[in-house]
């Protein structure tokens, strides 16, 4: 497949839908392609590993009261 830049980043689908799609004919479209996979597979990994914005919040330690009571004035 020759990549040619006369072609347009974007293609209409012919699905019958106002939806678009990335033309891999177009080198621009190629590079949006492998970055959506890349992007894609490590926010699946992430979540997969509960990592990053996926960690779970941390356990709640419980209240702890204070070792010295207040003196009265």
């Amino acid at each position: 497949m020759p990549q040619d830049d006369d072609e347009p980043v974007f293609k209409r689908s012919k699905w019958g839908t106002n939806r678009y799609y990335y033309n891999p004919a177009n080198p621009i479209g190629s590079a949006l392609i492998v970055i959506t996979l890349v992007f894609v597979a490590t926010m699946m990994i992430l979540m997969t590993n509960r990592v990053g914005p996926f960690a779970p919040d941390p356990t709640p330690t419980g209240w702890n009261p204070p070792t010295v009571a207040p003196t009265a004035p």
